[in-house]
């Protein structure tokens, strides 16, 4: 009887999950690989010889696009549509609507990498898609809504957990946030210009470009974190009610803080203190979660030397804690005198890009990938630690680099003689900041052969293993 009930349990939607984990790994790569280059043109900018559409100003947004959009996305997609159904017990709710979020999302990459070396942007960071892109994005945001709160609202238990919060709220505010910054005029097919001018183009488009970064690439992170790190460890969650602290206070707090980024503009100076007031007391919140996680390992701390998935995802947490640190810092008027529009910026961004972001979506991949492939782990767990060893290096080189230079240049362009005049000009500043950009790009170089080293591992993992339907436990309808 019951090898029989077994036989009759539904079984989870993996396919999907299947889908975006692998091209996650793809997107990986490239994304990463043109941030290589448009290092290497910032070092040596005869690079790509003048050719328009290999130029910095065109490879840029289309190395911010591939991170983020499509690496990012991708992993979100793939750990939200898997952490979804194991939580809540059930398989997702509408699959076709699935895939097509997933057909959809790749199509929105190709167009975004076709548009973007062509020159068709909006100018606007992180939001340089013309407008029948951000279209199909927000048909495509739309249907993804429904899969996954269609398969929290069918769920076989009575609890929502907390993970799923964190990936409802981002799945939220990216909507919000799409659709108002978006707001655009046509004037052909493949230009627009802002519905917005001036100084409320520049904060709508900074509410925007925070939460960006507050939500797609924390909030639906920290999905990850409250899933992966417990399962990975073996160990529950250090403290649930710090879990829900941790959300209301982050997605409470996170609105707000954007105007940190017009410190000294046009913006109403009472705006520039509510940013700064906010990203002060944002401090607290992702602090406390990522106690929450590190705490996690409580009684298993020895999983560590072993254990190079756990490496990837507790480490991400120290890198989290450190951006979440640097931020409210650079956030204060007077250090943001010293630091904007320096490499110092650069180098926070991508403690959190390269450090939190990308170590936390490499440790969920390495536990989810197998998985979805019959196995208990990769292929070959030595080259997992290689790879956790390489991209830490990478991202040290780089960061360090980094805050060397932002804050060599911000102290080179403020210093004055007696009367008043500049003691160095600006060509001065680019060429004692060029050993710190050759030593960037030696960084991001060791980063992108980390994500070599997954594929290899990647590709190896799903040649030995084999598609498997994992079925969905028929306790869960008593749980």
């Amino acid at each position: 009887m019951a090898s029989n009930a077994t036989s009759a349990s539904p079984v989870y939607s993996d396919t999907v999950v299947r889908a975006f984990a692998l091209v996650a790994v793809l997107w990986g790569i490239v994304g990463m690989l043109v941030g290589v280059i448009v290092a290497a043109q910032l070092a040596f900018p005869d690079l790509t010889a003048g050719i328009p559409w290999l130029s910095y100003g065109r490879l840029r947004p289309l190395h911010t696009n591939a991170v983020i959009f499509a690496f990012g996305g991708s992993v979100l997609f793939a750990t939200s549509y898997h952490v979804v159904q194991r939580t809540c017990q059930t398989r997702l709710f509408m699959p076709r609507l699935a895939m097509f979020t997933f057909v959809g999302w790749q199509v929105v990459i190709l167009l975004a990498a076709i548009t973007l070396p062509l020159g068709m942007t909006t100018g606007k960071e992180y939001a340089e898609l013309e407008w029948p892109i951000d279209i199909l994005i927000a048909i495509v945001w739309v249907a993804y809504a429904v899969v996954f709160f269609g398969t929290v609202g069918t769920r076989k238990v009575r609890h929502i957990y907390v993970a799923n919060w964190f990936f409802g709220a981002f799945i939220l505010a990216v909507a919000l946030l799409h659709i108002v910054n978006s707001a655009e005029i046509p004037v052909s097919l493949t230009k627009s210009y802002s519905a917005y001018a001036g100084v409320q183009d520049a904060m709508v488009q900074w509410w925007y470009g925070h939460n960006a970064v507050g939500f797609f690439l924390t909030a639906g992170f920290l999905g990850m974190m409250y899933y992966y790190i417990p399962k990975q460890a073996g160990r529950p969650v250090y403290s649930y009610r710090l879990s829900i602290v941790h959300f209301w206070a982050l997605i409470f707090t996170y609105m707000w803080a954007g105007p940190h980024h017009l410190h000294y503009t046009a913006l109403p100076d009472w705006a520039q203190s509510v940013g700064m007031i906010f990203s002060l007391v944002l401090l607290a919140p992702s602090w406390g979660g990522m106690i929450n996680g590190i705490m996690t390992l409580s009684g298993a701390w020895h999983k560590l030397r072993d254990d190079p998935i756990l490496k990837f995802l507790i480490v991400s947490l120290s890198f989290y804690g450190m951006s979440t640190f640097e931020g409210p810092m650079m956030s204060i008027k007077t250090v943001n005198a010293l630091s904007h529009y320096t490499d110092w910026t650069v180098g926070h961004v991508h403690s959190g890009a390269l450090g939190w972001v990308g170590l936390i979506s490499m440790g969920s991949l390495y536990h989810l990938i197998p998985r979805m492939f019959g196995r208990e782990k990769m292929y070959s767990t030595r080259a997992v630690e290689l790879h956790f060893w390489v991209a830490t290096i990478g991202i040290v080189l780089y960061i360090a680099a980094m805050w060397i230079a932002g804050v060599m240049q911000g102290l080179m362009w403020r210093a004055v003689n007696p009367d008043g005049t500049l003691v160095y000009t600006f060509v001065e500043s680019v060429k004692a900041t060029f050993p710190f950009y050759v030593i960037r790009l030696g960084g991001g170089a060791l980063y992108l052969t980390g994500m070599l080293i997954m594929a290899w591992n990647t590709i190896k993992t799903v040649q030995v293993g084999k598609v498997t339907t994992a079925r969905i436990p028929l306790v869960a309808a008593h749980a």
